[in-house]
Parts: structure tokens; C-alpha cells; sequence
């Protein structure tokens, strides 16, 4: 057991300055403490009296475990990159830094900043001032700062820091695709915007790559068993998020307790003193990305006498001007400011995408994202992590509406699952959509009518805020046998009880599922009942779907060429496991090429049978075969110009560099129905480096006892990779292995690895 002491005198000044610096987030000098509790691979079981002491804990333990990750997040939202390490340097996101400063100065003003502060409830603000402390004071009590954070950029952290964190998760699904968007928006024939920064075309190509992947870096799955079709009556779930195992959507684990309000383990995002994905003594819930629409385009029809004016109901107006400014970092080291003019319609700020949303003499486009005046997120999943029954976790998303691009699916204790397709959603519906939508267009993205005020969003009193689907018609589903999810639209949680006939910008029915939620209901549609440790093997089974669907076809074909990739396919086990062979490589390849072929599918997509369909490879159209032969040649190929053997298995090629030391990793693509996803970018050598898939992986069931909870952190809970636990949970996940999370004090206590450490202090 340990025992801090109390602040120390430079932890007081960062923590002064903290405060001083966020003006508007005055409270009276308490004391303060927490208590921080590391069981096995580290994980912090936090326990205070209070929010204040509950934040201040949770953000010492970050700062630990996490100090440099978020340090670089406040330096983004801050858009001070530019600042510190020039203007060509490139995000973890691939945007480089001068268009990343501009976008996050648009979006975190300090008058947005300020009124989200304002909208927070007291609880929400003292677990922020608290976390706020904590990390302050850890970092105030180092003898130096890591390696790779060891710049001028590191620096304590307020209040308005952790607003603008929150602010960025929220515009994810949304405004911050469209960052190059925003800051190369300007009138035709304009000069002086033409001197200052302008994304070329290949950050362009850049964001659309980043905007396709969006889904695959934060997809997810999820099951939630009832009562009906559990195994031991007792409800399960499954959460299975697929998000980024670096950057500013990096899962951390922790317990939250505060006797006799809150206890509550789960995952939390960089920033946040709360628990996104978790379990409590009653109730255990996950979230998966969703497919509705969280904001809009407008096309603005512009004035033909000035660029800058559009027409609304036939009155010229003028666009919004707002001049912005940040540092940028010169070679001699000197800082130089560069503005930016930003405009905007009564719709929002205006985007231009060469090629796609051109800003001519004729029309302009405008964004209007939703989820820019979600003030509600925080208090929604702290509500949630206090809910007691699935009744208070439901009543709590329909009445604050504030999960902002997401699906909920949550169990509890009495033996109930529930879907909710209930996020952040412009409220266009179908007449709406008819009326004011270019069908050209089609539905990927919406785009409506800027002419007339007659498209706006619907405003409907019951929602949440103005503008967006009030929660009682979103889907919703409840049910006593299951629900699942794995990033389609809401229709098939339950192939029983379809979810149909919402508006497009919500969910769209009759459309193909892919891959992972037609494995996940094969495996739900088999007789009997559920275990954990079935839903544990739908991960860790590794099974591709996409080759039971194929793999005759192929190797019919096969039979004609014959060859290293005919062999290596046909001693595949399919499955994408360490040790299995070359053939998972070769069907990556021949599938990235198939799956582009018009008319490939030998039964095509039914929607009356969408569990089944498309399947097969259709041999009899001859296009189609010699497509199948090209992919085969080409997958050769490709797989002797990166110098991969047929000896090769997919552990020794698709794997994370952490401390240093390689580790493999089983998984793969998404798009080939790998339930166990990952997402992996090529390195030297052929090999493949792991950047998204399974993160914080839980199984959670009911008994007598309480939660029975099982699930890691598959990156591990330390980033630093200076730390002991930079990689253990990482070669856990990779051996395969479900650790039991100890969650009742005598659980914690009685952990082989406890811990304690004692905080006090004042803020």
C-alpha cells in the first residue's frame, strides 16, 4: 500500500493556473480525496465521497496510465498543433496540423465552450473540476515528463480542456469529417484566401479515406440475451466496441464508486470522468455506431450579384463572417498568425469539397450538424451509469437524448434486453425528405433545398432541443429472448419483431446486412440456449462468415489453375486465427477485388430473406470467372512482392508494436465478417500493424451474487509504454483469455495484484 502526500507546491501553481484559466468555472476551496485501488493489469478501482474526490482520483489515475495521449488530445482541440510543431506535421488522424488547428478553433470558441460549461449539472461540473486536479497534480509530482512528450505543448490542463474533448467526440459522426471542408470554404475568385492555407487535392483523397473508414474504426458489435433464450435464465451481454487502440478514442478501463450513489465499472474515452460502455450492480449496457444521420447539407442558392449573399424565401442575405486565428511555427522557431474567414448560412457553416460540394457563383453548401448543440452527453452517461433497471437506463436516453452517434443495447438483472436506436437525429422525414432533397444525391449523405426555409428541421416540443427526432419515435426494442447489433440499420436487432417504416435519416429496412450482424444471427438462430461462453466464441473463434459463403466457388475455380494460392486456400482453415495459413491473405486479396464485380453474387440480396442473402459466386456468367482468376493471379503477386512465405501464418504477419515488443493478433477485416474485427495498415515486410478492432471487450450476467463480469482491454490500460501494463492485457487478448473483473469490495481486496493508494488534497 501506498500514501500520497498532500499537493505539493508546483502542483498547487498548476492547479491555480488551471483554475485562473477557466474563470467561468469558480468553486469554493474544499478538501478533497480518493482512494485509488489497481487490481490485475492495473486497473484503478476509484472510491470517493464525492464527484469532486471521485474526478480528482480518475484523472490521477489517467495521468498515470494515459499523460502523454491525452496531453497531445488538448494540444488538438486547442488547435495549437501548428503552434508547437508546424504546419505540414500530420494528426493521428491524418489531417495535417494547420487545417486540424483551424477546425477545432471553429469548432471550441470560447463562446461554445463557455455555454456548455453552463448547461452542466453541479454533479457533472465537480467530477470535471475534480478530474481536472488529479491530473494536474500528477503531472505536478514528476520528475520529468516521457519520452515522446517531452515538448513545450505539455502543460496543466482546465476545465475548458476537458468541454473541448467532449465537444470533438461529439461532431465525430459529423462536423469533424468535414474538417478540410471547413477551412478551405471560400467565394469564387478570392485573392486573399488564396494566399492563405487551402487543402490540396491529396488531403482531399485524405479525408475521404478517413470519412469511409469512419465505420470500420469505430464499429462495434453487441448481443444482449434474455431471460427466455439465456442458458441459466439470467440476462448476458455482449460488448464487443471496435474503436482506435491510439488517440483520442482510446478505450480506458476503471471502476467508479460512490458509496450509496454510484458503482460502476466499464471503459471511459480519453477525457471523460465517466463510464461510456459498463456494468453496475443491476444493469450492464454497450453502445454500437449507428447508421442514422447525424446533420445535413444545404444547398444554398447565391445571390447572382454577390457569392457571398444567398437567396432565402427570395431574400438576399448575407453569410455569416467569422475571422479566426492561430499560431504557426516557422523554421527559425518564430510564430507567425494565419486567419482563416469562416462563413455561414442560417443553416451552418458552409463546406466546400472540390469536385463534390463546389463553392461557384451559383450555389454554396451548408453543414448543419446536430450534435454541435448537444449539451446533454455527460449527464446522459452519468444517468446511465447510476441506473438501477432497465427502466431508469431507458427513461433516461428518451428523455435527454443525449447519446450522440450510437446504439444502446443493455440488459438487467431481471431477465430483460433492450435495443435503442436513440442518438442525436435531425428530425426530416419522409414528406420532408421528398420535398426538399435532391435525389441525386441519394441517401449516403442528405442534401436539402438551402432556398427555403420550409426545409429546416422540424421542430417538435418533445425533443430534447429544437430541430431533432424526439426519442418516442426512434426505434426501440425490448424483448426477453435477444437483440443484437453490429453497425446496420436498427431493422434486423431481432429478425422476429423487424424494426420498419422510420425515415431514412433514421434507419432504412430493406437493405443488405453485412457480414458480421449475418454471422451474429446464424449463431443466434441455432436451437438451444445462450452461454457466456457462446457469445465469448463468437469473438474469439475468429470465423470468417464471408469464406462459408465463397470458398466452394473458389476452390471450383481453383481446380482449373491449380498453384501456391489454390493450395494455400484450400489448407485454410477459415478462420482468422494466429495459426492460421496463407490462405486468410490470399481470400483478403481475391475478396478486396470480388466484392467490386457487378452482378458477382450467384443468389443475390432478398430483402425477404436479407439472414441468407447475397451468397455464392455466380460461375455461371464468365465475367465473373475470370474476375475470380484474375484476384487469384494478382493475390500471387501481391503476396511475392511483399516477400510473405507459404509457410507464413497470420500471426507472424498481422500484429501491435507495444513497448517495443511485437505481439500477433488475431482478427481480421470487418468486410470479410470477422466478428472479431480488426482493422490493420500495411508495414515493412508484408506485415500488418493493428490501428482499430476489438478494444474493450465484456461479458456481463446476473446471479444471486451480483454482476458475474469477464472482458480486457485488449491494447492494455497504459499507453506509456514505460509502464508495466503498457502490454499486458495486450498478450491476454492474444493468448485469448477472459479475465474475471473483481467488482464487490472483497473481489477488489482480495485481487493478487492490489494496490492502494490514498489521495488528499484541495481545489
Amino acid at each position: 500500500m501506498s500514501i500520497s502526500k498532500p499537493l505539493s507546491k508546483s502542483c498547487c501553481a498548476a492547479l491555480c493556473l488551471s483554475l485562473s484559466v477557466s474563470a467561468w468555472a469558480q468553486t469554493p476551496v474544499s478538501e478533497v480525496s480518493a482512494e485509488i485501488r489497481r487490481t490485475t493489469f492495473g486497473v484503478p478501482h476509484i472510491r470517493a465521497a464525492d464527484e469532486r474526490g471521485l474526478g480528482y482520483g480518475i484523472g490521477y489515475a489517467y495521468a498515470q496510465d494515459n499523460l502523454c495521449l491525452l496531453a497531445n488530445e488538448v494540444v488538438t482541440v486547442n488547435g495549437e498543433r501548428s503552434r508547437y510543431f508546424g504546419p505540414e506535421q500530420m494528426t493521428l488522424e491524418e489531417r495535417d496540423n494547420l487545417s486540424s488547428d483551424l477546425f477545432f478553433t471553429w469548432l471550441n470558441t470560447p463562446q461554445a465552450v463557455a455555454a456548455f460549461w453552463q448547461a452542466q449539472t453541479a454533479e457533472v461540473r465537480d467530477l470535471i473540476e475534480g478530474y481536472v486536479a488529479g491530473y494536474n497534480r500528477q503531472l505536478g509530482e514528476r520528475k520529468g515528463l516521457p519520452e515522446q512528450c517531452d515538448n513545450p505543448s505539455v502543460r496543466p490542463i482546465t476545465t475548458a480542456d476537458v468541454v473541448k474533448l467532449t465537444r470533438r467526440l461529439l461532431v465525430e459522426g459529423g462536423a469533424g469529417q468535414f474538417g478540410e471542408a471547413l477551412v478551405a470554404a471560400a467565394p469564387p475568385l478570392t485573392a486573399s484566401h488564396a494566399a492563405t492555407h487551402n487543402p490540396g487535392p491529396e488531403r482531399f483523397a485524405m479525408a475521404s479515406e478517413r470519412m469511409q473508414r469512419f465505420a470500420l474504426d469505430r464499429g462495434s458489435n453487441a448481443v444482449a440475451i434474455g431471460s427466455e433464450r439465456s442458458q441459466t435464465g439470467h440476462a448476458i451481454l455482449l460488448a464487443n466496441p471496435h474503436f482506435p487502440w491510439v488517440g483520442g478514442m482510446r478505450f480506458y478501463q476503471m471502476q467508479l464508486t460512490i458509496p450509496g450513489k454510484l458503482d460502476v465499472m466499464g471503459a471511459a474515452l480519453p477525457g471523460l470522468p465517466m463510464i461510456n460502455i459498463g456494468f453496475n450492480a443491476n444493469v450492464a449496457w454497450t453502445h454500437t455506431v449507428d447508421t442514422s444521420r447525424h446533420f445535413t447539407l444545404y444547398r444554398l442558392e447565391l445571390d447572382p450579384k454577390d457569392p457571398t449573399r444567398y437567396l432565402l424565401d427570395g431574400q438576399s442575405r448575407a453569410l455569416d463572417k467569422q475571422t479566426l486565428t492561430v499560431n504557426v511555427k516557422q523554421a527559425d522557431g518564430s510564430l507567425v498568425p494565419v486567419s482563416r474567414t469562416f462563413y455561414s448560412s442560417v443553416f451552418g457553416p458552409v463546406v466546400q469539397w472540390p469536385g463534390k460540394l463546389d463553392w461557384d457563383n451559383h450555389v454554396a453548401f451548408s453543414l448543419r450538424d446536430a450534435n454541435l448543440n448537444n449539451d446533454r452527453v455527460l449527464q446522459q452517461w452519468y444517468a446511465m451509469n447510476q441506473a438501477r433497471n432497465l427502466d431508469a437506463l431507458q427513461a433516461s436516453v428518451n428523455t435527454l437524448q443525449g447519446i450522440p452517434w450510437v446504439n444502446t443495447l443493455a440488459v438487467d438483472d431481471q431477465g430483460q434486453a433492450l435495443y435503442m436506436n436513440v442518438s442525436v437525429v435531425p428530425y426530416v422525414d419522409k414528406a420532408k425528405l421528398a420535398a426538399c432533397s435532391d435525389p441525386r444525391a441519394g441517401l449516403e449523405m442528405i442534401l436539402l433545398d438551402g432556398s427555403r426555409s420550409a426545409c429546416d428541421w422540424t421542430i417538435d416540443p418533445s425533443a430534447a432541443q429544437p430541430g431533432i427526432y424526439p426519442a418516442s419515435q426512434l426505434p426501440q426494442l425490448r424483448r426477453n429472448d435477444y437483440v443484437q447489433h453490429s453497425n446496420d440499420s436498427a431493422w434486423m436487432a431481432n429478425p422476429n419483431a423487424p424494426l420498419s417504416g422510420f425515415s431514412p435519416l433514421i434507419s432504412q429496412d430493406g437493405q443488405p446486412l453485412g457480414p458480421r450482424a449475418r454471422f451474429a444471427l446464424q449463431r443466434l438462430s441455432q436451437p438451444g440456449r445462450v452461454s457466456v461462453a457462446d457469445l465469448q466464441g463468437m469473438v474469439m473463434d475468429d470465423r470468417v462468415y464471408l469464406a462459408g459463403q465463397v470458398m466452394p466457388d473458389l476452390l471450383t475455380v481453383c481446380e482449373a489453375l491449380q498453384g501456391p494460392v489454390c493450395a494455400s486456400l484450400k489448407a485454410w482453415d477459415q478462420q482468422a486465427n494466429l495459426n492460421s495459413g496463407m490462405g486468410l491473405v490470399h481470400f483478403q486479396n481475391i475478396m478486396a477485388q470480388l466484392l467490386d464485380v457487378p452482378d458477382v453474387w450467384r443468389v443475390p440480396f432478398n430483402p425477404a430473406d436479407p439472414q441468407h442473402t447475397p451468397r455464392g459466386l455466380d460461375l455461371e456468367q464468365p465475367a465473373v470467372v475470370e474476375a475470380v482468376q484474375h484476384a487469384l493471379l494478382a493475390s500471387a503477386a501481391t503476396v511475392a512482392e511483399q516477400g510473405l512465405t507459404p509457410e507464413m501464418t497470420w500471426g507472424d504477419i498481422q500484429g501491435v508494436n507495444s513497448a517495443r515488443q511485437r505481439i500477433a493478433i488475431h482478427g481480421g477485416p470487418a468486410t470479410l465478417g470477422v466478428y472479431n474485427a480488426m482493422q490493420s495498415v500495411p508495414v515493412e515486410g508484408g506485415k500488418r500493424e493493428v490501428v482499430s478492432g476489438t478494444s474493450y471487450l465484456q461479458t456481463v450476467t446476473f446471479d444471486e451474487h451480483g454482476p458475474q463480469a469477464q472482458g480486457l482491454l485488449a491494447f492494455s490500460i497504459a499507453s506509456d509504454p514505460a509502464s508495466k501494463h503498457s502490454r499486458d492485457q495486450t498478450e491476454a487478448f492474444s493468448n485469448k483469455q477472459w479475465p474475471r473483473l473483481p467488482f464487490t469490495e472483497a473481489q477488489i481486496k482480495a485481487d493478487s495484484q492490489y494496490e492502494l493508494t490514498t489521495l488528499r488534497g484541495h481545489l
